[in-house]
């Protein structure tokens, strides 16, 4: 009688006899219920296997037999300590599925391991995790993307149970490391490529949810783990652009890209990021920007930390700017498309995290970014990024150094609108400090750029402090303009570069414009009726009295002399007109109306008088007084002042029309080669003007006084070049402010004519130079003695002057019969704490 055959369930050859017995049989055990001696084995073997072999099907394609899952399921809850045997002995099938590539087992048993996690919360479900994580770990490792997918899914799954018992050995580093690679998967295949890499994502996403809210499971926020998390996340993030040139069907059809869950799961784990960690969670992502070389395109940079900014906790926002100031400081010998792509990502990111906490960032962002200013000049005009150029050092191009330092402005204005009035109030006090002030700050710039590298670091902080002021809008301009800020400003207007002084004077202009009215001065012109320029006017605040009280009389005394300016330019001028009308709308009073007109009349007189300036700027003069006039005529609505300068005007028109602003004040101006001598019906009359507005209720004698500026030293001297002149100054300063100076000084009577002297004076800077040297050449090389001597008659007469002081002050006490003495001499001076008074006295 022949053997009854059996079904080839090995897919062994058949003259393989014995092995494909032995596997056969095999089969037979592990997936059928036999009869005679194999069925009473099977009685034999324990309850937990044999209800785990009845889950499986005879054919893998009819799925998992659901009674019998549930009859397992029962057991397993009824006796809680069997779990981890079960999940032993699915483990053990399963390894032997996936040896023999029986994949439909495969897949039946990682769904009752998903059945039995999602059913069992006992105190034993940690034994069996162990056994499950082997068995999603085995099929992670395996070269089939189908079992790669199947064991991700198990563990995401699994990832968002929330277990009752704590774990204190288990690891998650083989899924970190094996998901991280996953999500830069190469396979040929492009949908497949995509389902592995989504696969490593939400893969990631698990871990990170299983571990980050678990204090006794390895700390997912050690660079170890970010270094592979973070990168991996941006890789598939960056693919986006790729995507968007060529669409596949497939992926349209999807209801998630993978750029989209990667960016979802990103956000998820900045959201769960504390504030010990949110270091360990940028840091990688400034790597990954650096290695792959992506702050030059800029726009990926930006995305990337516009997701951190929205998804991090708001308090939290300035350790992410700290980082990017110290990646800047870190790159600051990097190409300039390096520097200006992170200088926009912090434009970015501090302009979100403004709208949230500020923490203690605000200056630390002006000053790295200022210090990077001064850097890109230095690097412009050395054209090396070493301190001495050599033939290893990189090149520099000048116009990415100029892109660079226009970035720069670009991200201190954009970040300076964003902050609250005070704080813009302190950055422009701290903008300032920076700048190289005449006679204040002196030396600012490597000494490799020289007299040019000043110039250009002033020019370029003072561009700063212009985007700081746009748009700077405050109730008090006390505190807007504070002495410490203003001082420093106005010694720039007495500059000799023409740029410098165009760039303070909008800056006053800005400042002081507090309704939007700038714009309505220019171009200068002249207005029959100014009722169409829509002016906002206000009255004039206590503050704004108080402001023009204390600093009025410098701001005329730097507008006259800005005018006499030689190298200013149509620029200037408008510029000059838009802050002498602002002046006069936002802080007039009837005394600041006063002294503004008698400026106006001063610097018609300075046009008149001063033959030495160019034509240009004489005529330039005249306009800018005839276009003030014009305007403040009819903001104090006189109507016989009006008269007076509409006449004037009309007489200009037909004599001089090269005094007024419509000819002047244009780019084709039109003036003659010499000009003439102005006088009679085209200027405008102080006695006139004075007399009719004294009927007015104006202060006829200040209106009658012609305006005479107060000339300082610092005026006298400040026709000068550059920054590098201003040590000299500062000396002359100091050697003029000395005691014995102030001494001699005291008794001299200040008239026109000693002023008059003091300006045309040319001998007086040589003399100074030649005492400065006497004194330098005395300590340089007299004796020692000679020297001490000096000094010891010097501390002589302060000790005289103390005696002095001191006997005057101490008086001897009166005697009880009114006596002073008893006539033998000077009653001796008792000093007053030596003075016995009555107990009335003395409380």
């Amino acid at each position: 009688m022949p053997l009854p055959s059996f079904p080839n369930f090995s897919g062994l050859p058949d003259f393989l006899g014995p092995r494909r017995l032995l596997l056969d049989c095999s089969t037979l055990l592990d997936h059928q219920v036999g009869g005679g001696v194999c069925g009473c084995c099977g009685a034999l073997r324990p309850r937990y296997k044999r209800l785990v072999d009845n889950i499986f099907p005879e054919d893998p394609e009819d799925g998992l037999v659901k009674a019998n899952m549930e009859k397992l399921t029962f057991y397993a809850l009824s006796a809680p300590e069997k779990l981890d045997r079960i999940g032993a002995y699915l483990s053990e099938r399963l390894s032997r599925d996936v040896a023999r590539h029986r994949y439909g087992y495969v897949c039946i048993a990682m769904e009752a391991l998903d059945q039995l996690l999602m059913a069992c919360h006992c105190q034993s479900i940690n034994l069996f995790v162990e056994s499950f994580l082997t068995m999603v770990r085995k099929l992670l490792e395996a070269d089939k993307p189908n079992l790669q997918i199947l064991g991700t899914n198990s563990f995401v799954k699994f990832a968002n149970i929330e277990e009752d018992t704590p774990s204190y050995h288990r690891s998650y580093d083989f899924f970190v490391s094996r998901f991280s690679e996953m999500c830069h998967s190469s396979y040929e295949d492009p949908d497949i490529r995509t389902k592995i890499r989504m696969a490593g994502i939400r893969g990631l996403q698990g871990v990170v949810r299983k571990t980050v809210n678990d204090e006794l499971q390895a700390n997912i926020w050690d660079p170890q783990h970010m270094d592979k998390i973070v990168p991996s996340l941006l890789f598939n993030l960056q693919q986006e652009e790729s995507a968007e040139r060529s669409p596949s069907p497939g992926t349209e059809k999807e209801k998630e890209s993978p750029v989209e869950l990667t960016e979802r799961c990103f956000r998820e784990l900045l959201g769960r990021a504390a504030y010990d960690n949110i270091k360990n969670a940028v840091k990688p992502v400034l790597m990954h920007l650096d290695n792959h070389s992506l702050w030059e395109g800029k726009t990926f940079a930006v995305r990337c930390f516009k997701i951190i900014m929205y998804s991090i906790q708001t308090q939290h926002s300035h350790l992410v700017i700290q980082q990017l100031l110290g990646h800047l400081d870190a790159n600051s010998k990097n190409s300039a498309r390096v520097r200006a792509g992170i200088v926009e990502v912090i434009s970015e990111a501090a302009v979100i995290e403004a709208s949230g906490s500020i923490g203690p960032t605000v200056l630390e962002v002006f000053n790295t970014l200022l210090k990077q200013l001064r850097l890109s000049v230095d690097y412009e005009l050395t054209g090396s990024y070493d301190s001495f150029a050599n033939m290893g050092s990189k090149v520099i191009t000048v116009h990415e150094e100029r892109q660079l330092q226009e970035s720069v402005i670009k991200t201190i204005g954009s970040f300076a609108n964003t902050l609250p009035t005070y704080q813009r109030s302190e950055v422009m006090l701290f903008i300032i400090g920076k700048i190289p002030v005449p006679g204040m700050y002196p030396s600012l710039g490597s000494a490799n750029t020289g007299v040019e590298g000043s110039r250009m670091i002033q020019i370029m902080l003072l561009k700063s402090l212009l985007q700081v002021t746009a748009g700077f809008q405050s109730t008090n301009i006390l505190t807007a303009l504070p002495t410490s800020f203003l001082d420093p400003l106005l010694s720039f207007t007495l500059m000799e570069d023409a740029e410098i002084r165009l760039l303070v004077l909008d800056i006053l202009v800005s400042i002081i414009d507090r309704h939007d009215n700038r714009h309505k001065f220019s171009p200068v012109r002249i207005i029959s009726d100014i009722s169409v320029l829509k002016l906002k006017v206000d009255k004039c605040s206590r503050q704004d009295n108080l402001f023009m009280k204390k600093h009025s009389h410098r701001l005329y005394r730097h507008i006259y002399l800005a005018c006499k300016e030689e190298s200013s330019v149509q620029r200037h001028f408008e510029s000059l007109h838009m802050l002498l009308g602002l002046i006069c709308v936002e802080l007039a009073n009837e005394e600041v109306v006063v002294d503004l007109i008698r400026l106006a009349l001063a610097l018609q007189d300075l046009a008149s008088t001063e033959e030495a300036l160019p034509v240009y700027t004489r005529c330039a003069i005249h306009a800018l007084s005839a276009a003030y006039l014009n305007l403040i005529s009819q903001l104090t609505t006189v109507p016989t002042f009006c008269q007076h300068v509409h006449e004037v005007i009309e007489s200009r028109k037909k004599i001089f029309p090269f005094l007024l602003p419509e000819d002047v004040l244009v780019e084709s101006f039109k003036i003659p080669e010499k000009l003439e001598t102005v006088e009679g019906e085209v200027l405008f009359l102080q006695s006139k003007i004075a007399e009719m507005l004294g009927g007015s209720g104006y202060n006829t004698e200040r209106l009658a006084t012609p305006y005479i500026p107060q000339i300082t030293d610092e005026d006298r001297l400040s026709k000068r070049k550059s920054i590098g002149d201003t040590v000299s100054l500062q000396l002359e300063m100091d050697s003029r402010n000395s005691p014995e100076k102030e001494q001699r000084s005291t008794a001299e009577q200040i008239t026109f004519e000693t002023l008059k002297q003091a300006i045309d004076s040319v001998n007086v800077e040589e003399l100074e130079r030649e005492r400065r040297r006497q004194v330098v050449e005395r300590f340089q090389n007299a004796p020692f003695e000679e020297i001490a001597a000096h000094c010891g008659a010097r501390a002589s007469l302060l000790q005289n002057k103390l005696n002095q002081i001191f006997e005057i002050t101490i008086r001897p006490p009166p005697s009880p019969s009114g006596s002073v003495g008893n006539g033998h001499g000077r009653t001796r001076s008792i000093p007053v704490y030596e003075m016995n008074f009555p107990d009335l006295c003395v409380y």
